[in-house]
């Protein structure tokens, strides 16, 4: 089958921008139909895959800017299958959100949702480190306007906050793009070129390797975020309207920890062995930090932020093991993470309108009495989140810290722990919000049938992918396994 990956990237950008001239009443519908078509073709995408071919597969290459040797390369291989897979069924799924429940100014929200979706799925996508740096900073664009044209009473200072850390990440990787490409030119005595194969063959020497690994891990890790770097989450997370906190959450934040896979590993090897034990450490501290802090919260929007600041770490964790299990488990991890927090933010908005707006747990409580069907359809998310046997997640977790526990034992009992955390902050976060006494202006009942609509379809396939997770697992031992896999091309023996 021939796959065009253009039709796929441009497809929900196309139908905004009809939408945003068209009637405010036909904007969701076209967005809608926008990210539909992307899904359908990341579902082909899926179904057509040769999980036993090496290399990338539907190559779309066409010179963008000669001159810098910059192409218009784009690909998909194991790295990132599942991931362009998420990306287009949680943007549809928000797609619908949004027309089940309209935003004011549906144009406009409209157009940004789907400029994100666009940027996103060329992130992942592109094989080109000029293109790819061009999608991860336009990707950040339409958050920005979310954030301030749709967030909360506080949104000005968060939007600041939150544009300062992200502006300082993406300069970063700027530099540290053009210095791979021009280093690499020098050390070759070839042209100049920012195809990610091409720059793979050359190898730069080891200081070299570690001031430019630096760039770009920062800039990952702010964009995550990861622990330290992470003081933009916060705010945003409180004032950020909540479809866009859900995709966001679920989404942008895999596309940093992709960029190690795709980018830091294989073209800065020595740099990645030296910076390991480093970035396993801050990867342990993410997840103890990030569990302890989600304990202590008491707004749900604050406690699946840090839950996903552990979460990340997680993953983080997993693909710095240097094992192929760790590796793999970090991409399986990856889209459990994201087919879990969305639906998770979803019940909280729900939640919130069953107690008055409120989405503290001190005024919830009570609301599986009045609402079974949300209160079971919230039990199995909250399950998947705490990676019981049976849950996708507790495959992730396991390939994990498998990886880890072969790489640095200590490390690996250490991040252990952070599964028992999980228990106790989802658990706490589960029984004050459905459970107990009922809060004193707790009131509504059960789902909608329109809201069943964005709910029942995440839940069957949290299910789903829990019970048969072995697809994505398969689709990535090619570009993952063994140690001269695709990812750790050129590192040194791991000890």
């Amino acid at each position: 089958m021939t796959i065009h990956l253009a039709l796929l990237l441009l497809a929900p950008i196309a139908f905004a921008a009809i939408g945003a001239v068209a009637p405010p009443r036909a904007a969701a519908p076209l967005a809608l139909a926008g990210t539909l078509v992307a899904l359908a073709f990341a579902v082909a995408l899926v179904l057509d895959f040769d999980h036993a071919q090496r290399g990338l597969q539907y190559v779309t290459d066409d010179d963008w800017i000669p001159a810098l040797g910059i192409h218009f390369k784009l690909g998909v291989d194991g790295l990132n299958l599942w991931l362009v897979g998420l990306t287009a069924l949680l943007f549809a799924v928000t797609a619908v959100w949004t027309l089940v429940r309209p935003q004011p100014r549906p144009r406009l929200w409209a157009f940004h949702m789907a400029l994100a979706e666009t940027a996103v799925l060329g992130a992942f996508l592109a094989q080109d480190l000029a293109l790819f740096v061009f999608f991860f900073d336009l990707m950040l664009v339409p958050f920005l306007f979310l954030l301030l044209g749709w967030g909360g009473p506080d949104r000005r200072p968060a939007t600041l906050k939150m544009m300062i850390y992200t502006l300082v990440g993406s300069l970063l990787m700027l530099a540290a793009a053009v210095a791979t490409a021009t280093l690499t030119a020098q050390a070759s005595g070839g042209s100049i070129t920012f195809v990610l194969a091409d720059l793979a063959k050359v190898h730069l020497s080891p200081g070299t390797q570690r001031v430019i690994f630096a760039g770009f891990a920062l800039a990952f890790l702010i964009k995550m975020p990861a622990l330290l770097v992470h003081g933009w989450m916060p705010d945003a997370y409180r004032q950020m309207p909540m479809p866009a906190i859900a995709v966001f959450s679920a989404v942008l934040s895999k596309v940093a920890a992709y960029g190690f896979l795709r980018i830091a590993l294989p073209l800065f090897p020595d740099a990645t062995l030296d910076f390991q034990l480093v970035l396993m450490l801050l990867s342990v501290g993410g997840i103890i930090y990030g569990s302890a802090m989600a304990f202590t919260q008491t707004n749900l929007r604050l406690i699946l932020g840090y839950s996903s600041l552990a979460q990340l770490a997680f993953i983080t964790l997993g693909i710095f093991s240097l094992r192929p299990e760790g590796v793999q488990g970090s991409i399986l991890q990856a889209v459990n993470h994201g087919l879990v927090v969305l639906p998770f933010f979803f019940i909280v908005l729900l939640a919130s309108e069953r107690a008055g707006g409120s989405e503290d747990i001190r005024d919830l409580g009570g609301l599986a009495f009045r609402g079974p069907v949300i209160a079971t359809l919230a039990l199995i998310v909250a399950f998947a989140t705490l990676a019981i046997p049976g849950s996708a997640n507790f495959a992730g977790e396991f390939f994990i810290l498998l990886g880890a526990f072969k790489a640095y034992v200590v490390l690996a009992c250490v991040a252990f722990t952070g599964v028992a955390l999980a228990s106790v902050y989802v658990l706490r976060a589960y029984i004050r919000t459905f459970h107990n006494r009922a809060g004193p202006r707790v009131a509504g009942g059960d789902l909608t049938w329109p809201d069943r609509f964005v709910l029942v379809p995440l839940v069957a396939a949290i299910l789903a992918f829990g019970f048969y997770p072995q697809p994505a697992l398969r689709d990535s031992e090619q570009a993952v396994g063994g140690n001269a896999s695709a990812v750790l091309t050129g590192v040194r023996s791991v000890p």
